[in-house]
Order: C-alpha cells, then sequence, then structure tokens
C-alpha cells in the first residue's frame, strides 16, 4: 500500500442501518429543502472519483447513483456496508487502492475530508478515520481495498462485528478536524442525525455551515 497515494478515491454513503430512531429510511429524510443523500452527496462530489450508495436494493437513488446491498446476509452493521465498499471499489474501480466511507446521516462532512485522510492514509500506510472533539468517527474513513479478505474473515469469526473492535487488529491513523464556530455555537461536522429531534437541532446551522 505504502506508495500508492490514494486521491480522488471512489466513495461510498452508508445507508443500511434499520434507521429505528428516525422512524423511516433516511436517504429520503428532508433536511431544509434537500434530502440528507443529497446533502451529503454535495459534500462529496468535489473530493471523490465516483459515489455508490450501500443501502436495500428497493431504495431509490436520486442522481444515477449505483445502489449496492451488502456483501454479506442478515443486518451485520456497519461494517458489512464497509466491506461492501471495499470489495465494490475493487471490482468497480481499478485505479483504486483506497475507498471511502460515510455514513448517511452526517450532512455537514468537511470540504477537505478526502485530502486530510488521504495524507494520513499514504503518510502512515494505515486506515485513515476522522475523529473531532475527542470523539472517533469510525464509519467515516478512508479504507485500503486490499484489506477486504480481512474484513471478511473477521465477519466471519466468533468476535461482535464492531468497527472498533475491527480497527484494534489494524494499523489506524485518527484525522482530526476542528468543530465549525458558528453563530449558533460549534458544529461538529460529523453530527450524526438519528432523531427527529436530532434533524431540527441541525436546520439551525443549514444557512451557516456552507
Amino acid at each position: 500500500m505504502k506508495g500508492q497515494e490514494p486521491l480522488n478515491p471512489p466513495a461510498v454513503i452508508l445507508a443500511g442501518g434499520l434507521s429505528r430512531r428516525m422512524g423511516h429510511d433516511k436517504a429520503g429524510v428532508m433536511l431544509g429543502n434537500r434530502s440528507l443523500l443529497d446533502h451529503v452527496v454535495a459534500r462529496l462530489l468535489p473530493q471523490v472519483s465516483a459515489i455508490a450508495l450501500n443501502a436495500h436494493p428497493d431504495v431509490h437513488a436520486p442522481h444515477g447513483l449505483p445502489v449496492i446491498a451488502d456483501v454479506v446476509a442478515g443486518h451485520r452493521g456497519p461494517l458489512a456496508g464497509i466491506l461492501t465498499a471495499m470489495r465494490h471499489g475493487a471490482e468497480q474501480h481499478a485505479h483504486a487502492s483506497h475507498v471511502l466511507t460515510v455514513p448517511i446521516d452526517s450532512p455537514f462532512l468537511p470540504h477537505d475530508l478526502v485530502t486530510r485522510l488521504a495524507e494520513e492514509a499514504h503518510a502512515n500506510d494505515a486506515i485513515a478515520i476522522a475523529a473531532s472533539a475527542g470523539a472517533m468517527h469510525p464509519v467515516c474513513g478512508l479504507w485500503p481495498v486490499s484489506l477486504a479478505d480481512a474484513l471478511q474473515a473477521f465477519l466471519d469469526g466468533p468476535d461482535e462485528p464492531r468497527v472498533k473492535t475491527f480497527l484494534e487488529g489494524q494499523k489506524t491513523a485518527l484525522v482530526d478536524f476542528p468543530l465549525i464556530e458558528t453563530a449558533q455555537g460549534p458544529l461538529d461536522p460529523f453530527l450524526n442525525l438519528n432523531t427527529p429531534d436530532d434533524l431540527k437541532s441541525a436546520e439551525t446551522f443549514l444557512s451557516e455551515a456552507g
């Protein structure tokens, strides 16, 4: 992996969760006059070479985005989506040494997300994972597609399929992103919208988040 700078990777938006707390599929949830999916796509388009949506095959994706279902059966959580992203990146983007994953419910992703993750992934020969305000955001990262078989073996093993547990066995570099100062107070660029109340709170930042 060293010597292969992972610039302009393909990206996969993870939307395979059950969205129990939100009450319905997050891809169609509206924030302002745009869906969460639209917000995330707009953030990613200038930074990546291609975008796909990891979701149930019945989900309709605008913008002509390909929808890719989990490559493992059952609801195995975010790691199943990350594995799916790795397999998709390797099969559909032969140039790609890495694939970016982000969640569907983070509409304020940094505009320099890929640049900073790529710098760390290349410099440290590691998975690059975003962090902010002292917290890791394990599903927002740049992953070497060469790790797909190792991740498959982990998912097939006895351990609970948690992203952080998998990362503990891999070389990982955390990339800290600053909070965004706004008139409404500091905004975490990795703010997750899991409930209708989260959605209402996010609306207060829309005009200032850029």
